[in-house]
């Protein structure tokens, strides 16, 4: 038999039914009858064992959650660098990015930089688990990877000279912005 908060419950010697915690020794209650929580335990730390603490937010912060799909992204057998193809394969993309622009292949370049990013956004939609290009949560690193992955894109595009892409409208604010 259960009680409603999901703790056990046993009988005592005269038969009234007693809360009984998990460690199996009865339920403490206060003068209005509720349980009275002596040491809660938290979710499980680093080595997977639980811990003994308080609900209350910590006056000092030890440590932060890992962000979802934020575990090794290859077996921990792997080398370390196996472990991280992610965060690496965007890196890669936007250093060569990087080294095309100071090459003077500055279009080509900096759309392989909006390229790497919009391909990390897509790792992290599709994989579970990232390593660390996961940082935040999965819908804001998503939101932040493409967001200026396609912006970078956008304004490699529309640079000077020969635009591969014209915006009337962004041509008109930039006249207008810079007139005197």
């Amino acid at each position: 038999m259960a009680e409603a908060s999901g703790s056990p419950v046993a009988e005592d010697a005269s038969g009234v039914p007693v809360a009984v915690a998990a460690s199996g020794s009865p339920v403490e209650r206060d003068a209005h009858g509720e349980p009275v929580v002596v040491d809660a335990v938290s979710a499980p730390d680093a080595d997977g064992k639980p811990r003994r603490t308080t609900r209350r937010f910590p006056s000092f912060t030890r440590d932060t959650a890992r962000p979802e799909g934020g575990g090794r992204a290859a077996s921990s057998d792997a080398p370390a660098p196996a472990r991280q193809w992610p965060i690496l394969t965007v890196l890669t993309a936007v250093g060569l990015g990087l080294l095309l622009t100071a090459l003077d292949v500055f279009r080509f370049g900096t759309i392989l930089i909006g390229v790497a990013l919009l391909a990390g956004a897509a790792m992290r939609w599709v994989l579970p688990d990232v390593g660390m290009l996961a940082v935040r949560s999965r819908f804001t690193d998503m939101v932040t990877y493409g967001v200026l992955g396609v912006a970078i894109v956008l304004l490699a595009m529309m640079a000077q000279p020969n635009p591969l892409l014209e915006i009337p409208f962004l041509d008109d604010t930039l006249h207008f912005t810079i007139r005197t």
